[in-house]
């Protein structure tokens, strides 16, 4: 059994925000770090005591209110009036995996101690995630500046007993989950409410497990790519090493190996050895250089969302100075780091796709395809084979041109100007979240595309894992004898796809892609 997280013992990974946001692993407080977040609010308790300054967040009203001063009685009120007023979210839901990365991360800042909550927040929290209470997080609301504040409260909404959450399949109000689950709603002190919806958790969750679902994704291009290439009857020179190493990018380096690994014995390949085409189309022959500059763009992503994971995002922050706690403000609740890597990271996502459907249009076009029947319809004109498929996939790639513009150019001030900069970085992570689902169903396509090539060109056969790439889209999908519905079986694809399990096949038989 894998051992669970151990919040604030140790920097918190993607994989790690990834296994517990997919449950493969469970999570609990350490006890050193609960230690520090108790000393630090016995600090902000002192503080109150001795009837403190002005200090937003703790004693002053929010945003464009922050210099009105709240009475001590109302400390408490303050919090919950927070937390209610900022849950204004719309729109579907958060799925399960986003909403469980967001519990993770907001209990993670708060392990970090600088955000002065009594442990039984962040323990909470846990809670929340251990038993499988899932507070109902709508998708839209926030412009990524103050943190994710509308997200942010609808989850904190259910740790104070209201709020909606789903527990055990069933869609309850967040006071009943919560009994349900065996837990207790807390109650507010000062600073708390602030503390739990002042952050970047929304964004970064969403960012975290797409730009996990990238790296994949740019694997399973590469077998796409592969099979395309092979059942077109292409070459692997471009490949060569000594091509790659003569511009110096590491993730064209890295598709190149993948490519070689994937067309090596090919019977195809060696089929056509000698003939007299110079040169194929650049969506085959250009595959690491396109491909790679995705892998490029994610690597780059990965480096930021990984900061952020493990950055103190509330405001103020609390810290230990000379003369006990200090509370400083600041702007650490900013998206723009993760605005503008999740835009990048939509611009790396749609170009997986791009050329993907350009390879589909060369495998279904009879004057580009060297031979195969047009459409890849055993009896073209009776039948129409993967016409529509590919429109599929071009109206995908073009969905994604619209969904590739950047959020993070845009900002609407809010708060009476007082938030005059925003980032819209949750857009911006939403919309890399939808071209990821596109490229799944593209790179769906082509692969049943290449599968289809492939049965036509028997009985040559493909490098070895590309043909376990084929038996195992073959145990869900026959090749295509007469025209049926294609619908479910590109649906059966993208699921293999999704799940791994189409990667896996091909890594049982070529070892780990790069």
């Amino acid at each position: 059994m894998t051992d669970p997280i151990r919040l604030g013992a140790e920097p918190l990974s993607i994989a790690a925000l990834a296994a517990v946001a997919r449950r493969q692993r469970s999570v609990v407080v350490d006890d050193a770090a609960r230690r520090r977040v108790a000393e630090m609010r016995r600090g902000i308790d002192a503080l109150l005591r001795e009837d403190a300054p002005n200090t937003y967040g703790v004693n002053t009203g929010f945003g464009a209110l922050a210099e009105v001063r709240i009475p001590p009685a109302d400390l408490a009120r303050l919090q919950v009036n927070l937390v209610r007023s900022h849950a204004t979210g719309i729109g579907a839901p958060f799925d399960e995996a986003t909403t469980r990365g967001m519990m993770l991360l907001r209990a993670n800042v708060l392990m970090l101690g600088t955000s002065g909550v009594r442990p039984a927040v962040p323990e909470l929290l846990v809670g929340l995630l251990e038993q499988g209470v899932h507070p109902v997080i709508p998708e839209k609301g926030s412009v990524g500046a103050s943190g994710d504040l509308a997200p942010l409260a609808h989850l904190a909404l259910v740790l104070i007993g209201e709020g909606r959450a789903v527990f055990e399949g069933e869609l309850l109000p967040g006071g009943e989950a919560l009994k349900r689950a065996g837990l207790a709603p807390i109650t507010l002190a000062p600073k708390e409410g602030l503390a739990l919806i002042n952050g970047t958790q929304a964004m970064t969750a969403d960012a975290a497990l797409t730009v996990d679902r990238a790296r994949m994704l740019a694997k399973v291009a590469d077998i796409a790519g592969s099979a395309s290439l092979q059942a077109l009857l292409g070459s692997r020179r471009p490949f060569d090493p000594r091509i790659q190493a003569a511009r110096c990018h590491p993730g064209q380096a890295a598709c190149a190996r993948n490519l070689r690994k994937l067309t090596a014995d090919s019977a195809i390949i060696d089929s056509h050895a000698g003939c007299a085409k110079v040169q194929d189309p650049y969506s085959l022959r250009c595959m690491p250089q396109v491909h790679g500059a995705s892998r490029d763009v994610f690597a780059h992503v990965w480096a930021v969302v990984t900061r952020e994971c493990n950055a103190a995002t509330d405001n103020p922050l609390c810290f230990v100075g000379p003369d006990g706690v200090e509370l400083i403000s600041g702007g650490n609740f900013h998206g723009q780091p993760l605005a503008l890597a999740a835009d990048y990271l939509a611009l790396g996502l749609a170009e997986l796709a791009n050329i993907s459907e350009r390879r589909v249009e060369q495998m279904v076009n009879p004057a580009l395809s060297s031979g195969l029947p047009a459409f890849l319809a055993a009896h073209s004109g009776l039948d129409s084979g993967f016409m529509i498929a590919q429109v599929t996939a071009a109206a995908l790639v073009s969905e994604n041109k619209v969904l590739a513009h950047p959020a993070s150019v845009d900002s609407i001030p809010s708060s009476a100007n007082r938030e005059d900069h925003v980032s819209m970085g949750t857009i911006a992570a939403r919309k890399a979240r939808t071209i990821a689902e596109h490229v799944e169903a593209v790179l769906a396509i082509e692969l049943l595309c290449a599968a289809q090539a492939m049965h036509l060109r028997r009985p040559l056969t493909a490098n070895p894992a590309i043909e376990a790439a084929v038996a195992c889209i073959r145990e869900r999908v026959p090749p295509l004898e007469a025209d049926r519905l294609l619908h479910p079986d590109i649906e059966a694809v993208a699921e293999l796809v999704r799940s791994g399990a189409l990667l896996q096949a091909v890594e049982s038989v070529a070892g780990p892609l790069d």
